[in-house]
């Protein structure tokens, strides 16, 4: 897992996390999916990034609630620097997981090839008790509650997403 947010192509799994600035809700999720894949020890198997869709907070750090709500679970994102999605980075994924249908819509028009759209899926579908929400709710114009919230939501998928990855990254002779 490269913490410096390059993808490391010689990793097993390559997975980008894309909302709508890359300053709430996919610097949560790459936070949290980095500390499952530390945890389980798959640090050079496993490359997790983010990015937004919009570029209107590119360089800039995660939104200071997004930071809090980390931090009063554990979870240190304070590296965080946003960036937009850069559609040629299809070629180098194996999973782009998005947060809301706007964002399933803009990366599957961005992506070229039936495979690249295939790879855009959504955060909740993970889950099976939150797939029916469809949703994770954008928190940024609401209060540090709605934060922790969506952080929850992103936790449990996220662990969900992590335990239907994780066997094929386990069979892999290293």
């Amino acid at each position: 897992m490269s913490f410096d947010r390059t993808l490391d192509e010689s990793a097993l799994f390559r997975i980008c996390f894309v909302c709508t600035g890359n300053i709430c809700r996919s610097p949560m999720a790459e936070t949290v999916f980095r500390e499952l894949v530390k945890k389980a020890g798959y640090e050079g198997a496993i490359t997790v990034i983010s990015a937004g869709t919009g570029d209107w907070h590119v360089g800039e750090s995660s939104d200071a609630r997004t930071t809090s709500a980390l931090s009063a679970r554990g979870y240190d994102g304070s590296r965080h620097r946003a960036k937009q999605f850069d559609p040629e980075l299809f070629d180098n994924l194996d999973l782009v997981v998005v947060f809301d249908r706007s964002q399933e819509r803009i990366l599957r028009a961005w992506a070229n090839t039936e495979q690249d759209r295939g790879k855009v899926q959504m955060l909740l579908s993970f889950d099976s008790e939150q797939a029916a929400q469809v949703d994770v709710p954008d928190p940024y114009y609401s209060d540090t509650a709605m934060f922790d919230r969506v952080l929850g939501m992103i936790e449990k998928a996220s662990a969900a997403l992590f335990r239907q990855i994780e066997p094929g990254i386990r069979r892999v002779p290293s």
